[in-house]
């Protein structure tokens, strides 16, 4: 699955993680305030941020994406002397490409969340009757043609990857179908291999590219808002339950976040194994539909009433225990879009913030709770990504001599479902 597609996987994917971390550390606590070394230096801390798409190119952003480029470059020339692996180019370099795509559309987010603030104050200044009239409706026209700017670029950003992406997680597919085509005289026999190389790998790919680059996201977002969100916080006097906490919006949603995951993994722990069971039940009908079109012998009506029966029964087994799932999880996701209102109460009867203010509370708080809600938010998506891998996992133990997987041994008794 991965070894097709990656050069020594366990060993560049360990790598990977400690080099990124290193990288960022090195960013934070040294070379961040270095690109005045060369005429980039940062703004003065006062300095109002720039809410339009120059913002892209101005100063700092040029110095990181330096700094990126640098980092990637020592990564990748490292790793093509160690394994020059013939996907290199779409796996190593394919890969930080999307890695910093990611990165742009969560500084597009700390941009938007910039704008909420001086634009929604100005919207109050305007309604207020005491300052009536001293907001000119150009100054509004502005600053709705700030964000428009910052909108399109996101636009064109986001298709154009979109673009790159289906073309990354197909050459996934192919790297792991040549891979399997090399060995299919061992896979074979296999129940259901040719469904598990034909849409198996397609849908590995897929999933693990969008879980990755979710994880990917999640973590960006909580580097960039996390200071947002504490800086925040000291501009609410106090919360339901913590009070006047210092950080008590950072503790909040942290909590509620954490409370989330752990509630919903725990209710949906049954699903891989369903989902999983769901495929194989499903392989072996359509397996005996194949061979009952060449063979009269086959695809009896009492074979097919008893594997479609299978298919019933696990698909039932299915339904309900999504039916808890789901109620949990949307009970949750309601919950979770009153919190924030609910949280800042206080602070707005009392009149202690500004509607500016409440919106980037509101907005950070949303993308800080949203980024440690990714359990949450893709178990439906793990779900499925689990019995995927379990299915391929029988591949991997056919290729190395290994005996196969529990699931797929404990499913089929001489030749027949278990």
């Amino acid at each position: 699955m991965f070894v097709s597609f990656f050069p020594s996987p366990r060993m560049f994917f360990s790598s990977a993680v400690l080099w990124s971390l290193l990288a960022v550390l090195v960013w934070f606590f040294f070379a961040r305030d270095a690109g005045a070394l060369i005429g980039l230096p940062n703004p003065p801390a006062d300095t109002a941020p720039i809410v339009g798409v120059t913002r892209f190119v101005s100063p700092p952003f040029l110095w990181f994406y330096l700094y990126f480029g640098g980092a990637v470059a020592a990564f990748a020339a490292a790793w093509r002397m160690l394994d020059p692996h013939p996907w290199f180019n779409w796996s190593v370099l394919g890969s930080a490409l999307i890695i910093f795509v990611l990165y742009f559309m969560v500084e597009v987010s700390v941009t938007i969340n910039d704008w909420y603030g001086t634009y929604f104050d100005l919207i109050q200044k305007a309604l207020d009757p005491s300052t009536k009239g001293s907001v000119p409706a150009s100054d509004l026209y502005l600053g709705l043609a700030q964000i428009t700017s910052v909108l399109l670029l996101y636009i064109v950003v986001a298709v154009l990857n979109a673009f790159f992406t289906s073309h990354y997680v197909f050459r996934w597919r192919t790297a792991m179908n040549d891979h399997y085509a090399e060995h299919w005289g061992t896979l074979r026999g296999i129940e259901g291999a040719a469904q598990r190389v034909q849409e198996d790998t397609m849908r590995f790919a897929r999933t693990f590219e969008d879980l990755g680059t979710s994880l990917i996201s999640a973590i960006m977002t909580l580097i960039a808002f996390l200071p947002i969100l504490a800086a925040l916080s000291a501009k609410i006097p106090s919360i339901p339950i913590l009070g006047s906490t210092p950080y008590s919006l950072v503790i909040v949603s942290l909590v509620w976040s954490l409370f989330g995951t752990g509630l919903l993994a725990a209710v949906g722990i049954r699903l891989p194994g369903l989902e999983f069971r769901n495929q194989r039940v499903e392989a072996a009908y359509r397996k005996e539909l194949v061979y009952g079109e060449d063979d009269p012998a086959r695809a009896a009506p009492r074979t097919l009433k008893e594997l479609f029966g299978a298919v019933r029964q696990n698909y039932f087994r299915l339904y309900f225990n999504y039916l808890y799932f789901n109620v949990v999880r949307y009970g949750y996701l309601q919950a979770d879009l009153m919190l924030p209102f609910f949280v800042l109460i206080p602070a707005i009867a009392a009149g202690a913030i500004t509607f500016g203010i409440f919106q980037q509370v509101r907005a950070s708080f949303g993308e800080v709770r949203d980024a440690m809600q990714y359990l949450v938010k893709s178990w439906p998506m793990i779900v499925e990504f689990l019995s995927i891998y379990k299915r391929l996992r029988a591949f991997e133990a056919a290729l190395h001599g290994q005996d196969l997987p529990d699931l797929d041994r404990d499913f089929l008794k001489d030749g027949k479902l278990a």
